[in-house]
Order: C-alpha cells, then structure tokens, then sequence
C-alpha cells in the first residue's frame, strides 16, 4: 500500500535492525485519515469472504481493525490483555509472548460475541514472529468460529511470522512487507529501499 509505505518513510524510525518506530501514526498517536484508508484496503481485500466479526488485540490492534470493521460493517471484537471486573464469565483465554515487548501476556475475550456461525477476519499492526497472530487464531479456534483470513497493517518480512501462519493454511494479507530495518533504512519487500526522515 503505498500510502503507507509513504508515511513510514516520512514519519517511522529504526530503533534497531529488528524494531521500528510508527508512534506517530499507528501505535500512540493515531492518523484517522490514514486508519480509514487502511481499513477501506483490507475491506477491499476481504469483502468477498462473508466476514461477520473482525478480532484483534488491545490497544494498537483496535484502530486500523475498527475502521475495517466500518468498511466491512462487522463488529470489532478486541482480546484484553488484563482482566476486568466486567470480563469473567465464560472466557477464550492464551497466553502470547510479544517481540517487541519482550513480555508474555495471558489474553482474553468472551465467548458471548463469537460462535460457530461467524466468519473471522483478524487484524493486528504488525506481524513479526507471529505469535500474537496464532494466539488470536487459536482463541477464535476455540469458539468454533472459522477464519477468512489475517490482515497485518506493517509485516516484517524478515522474520518468520508471516511463513508461520501461510504454513498453518492461513490467508495472510499484509499492506507494507518490510525486507530490512539494516543501518537505519528501511527496505520493503518490493525492492525500493529509503531512508528515514530523521
């Protein structure tokens, strides 16, 4: 998606050859604009697919998954990473570890709002070793829901996530492929190589 490959460009920021900065748009502050662009993307990609529920994780998960929710006109349903008064009876629960983070977290989410009738799409920003992907996959397995596919707002192509999930049978459409994060240049799977905008 060039759009935002354009906005990583201009705004992201190579911590590390592993880590990348998208603060400013995608996970602290959020760029609307750009969300419901992302989100009309993936309703593009997945409108044929019957889609009744959209699945993500708190928190950065939640906005690109609501405006594809709004495209799609399905539900968004998030995973709660801490439990909640309101949040007890009947629960879908995984433990997931996350890169970025370095932490193991136990997720969760009602078994009231999915069921074996619904059409999954889940949406996460960014897919690296996959395993937040595969514990909302096993999650909304667990509730007999079935799955259209897994939408990634930035995938790193160099870690082996996405291969992990296409290996499980998985659909697998992510809108910016990064090959590398080496030297403070970010290089998308196309080819095209840029610097960050320091």
């Amino acid at each position: 998606m060039k759009l935002l490959e354009e906005k990583i460009i201009q705004e992201g920021r190579a911590l590390s050859e592993h880590v990348l900065k998208v603060d400013s748009f995608l996970n602290h502050q959020i760029d609307p604009t750009l969300m419901n662009e992302i989100g009309l993307e993936f309703s593009e990609r997945f409108k044929n697919q019957g889609i009744t529920k959209i699945v993500t994780i708190e928190s950065s998960g939640i906005a690109p998954a609501v405006f594809t929710g709004l495209h799609l006109d399905a539900p968004v349903i998030f995973a709660r990473k801490r439990k909640s008064i309101t949040l007890v009876d009947d629960l879908v629960t995984v433990s997931i570890h996350s890169f970025t983070k370095n932490e193991t977290n136990e997720i969760s989410l009602s078994r009231k709002f999915l069921n074996e009738h619904d059409r999954v799409l889940i949406i996460d920003d960014f897919l690296a070793n996959g395993e937040v992907a595969l514990g909302l996959v096993e999650m909304v397995n667990q509730t007999g829901a079935s799955i259209a596919g897994i939408g990634i707002v930035i995938e790193k192509s160099f870690q082996p996530g996405a291969q992990k999930l296409k290996e499980s049978g998985l659909r697998v459409e992510s809108l910016a492929r990064i090959a590398s994060l080496s030297k403070g240049k970010v290089t998308f799977f196309n080819g095209k190589v840029e610097e960050f905008i320091s």
